[in-house]
């Protein structure tokens, strides 16, 4: 089992959120790549965007790619964010405004991440453990090897 804390942002209170290896597995074999033609095409000259939406409602990972490699990456999942850039040490953890029922700006394309002081390490954990179960595909292997070298 896994553990790691989610947030009920309409009470203000941490839940703490048990998932085991099959519930792992499945969110990882959700992931399915959204056409490239769906996406905003990216202001910077040469960036390729891939998007992958997840089997559950914000769920999503997103990566922008310069020939090939890696530029950024994101990662939500059920109102919790982490994010790499090499213009960052380290990785970046938060939260996002999906899950918010007060949020009268709320478009469903749309979200607003609020970034946590400290990463969060347990989200980060989960994270690569889904990620682990699409190993052996390239774009996923490259993420993968970004939790070997940035802590």
């Amino acid at each position: 089992m896994t553990k790691y804390y989610s947030m009920n942002q309409a009470a203000g209170y941490s839940i703490v959120t048990l998932m085991d290896k099959d519930q792992i597995a499945a969110l990882g074999a959700s992931l399915r790549q959204i056409d490239q033609k769906l996406l905003t095409p990216a202001k910077e000259e040469g960036i390729t965007r891939v998007w992958y939406q997840g089997g559950e409602p914000y769920f999503d990972v997103f990566v922008e790619l310069r020939q090939g490699k890696i530029q950024w990456f994101q990662f939500t999942l059920r109102g919790k964010s982490i994010s790499w850039n090499p213009e960052h040490s380290g990785w970046q953890s938060g939260t996002t405004n999906e899950l918010r029922a007060d949020d009268i700006t709320f478009y469903p394309a749309s979200k607003v991440i609020e970034n946590d002081k400290h990463p969060d390490w347990e989200f980060i954990q989960l994270v690569r453990s889904i990620l682990e179960t699409r190993a052996g595909e390239d774009i996923f292997d490259q993420i993968l090897a970004l939790f070997d070298t940035e802590n």
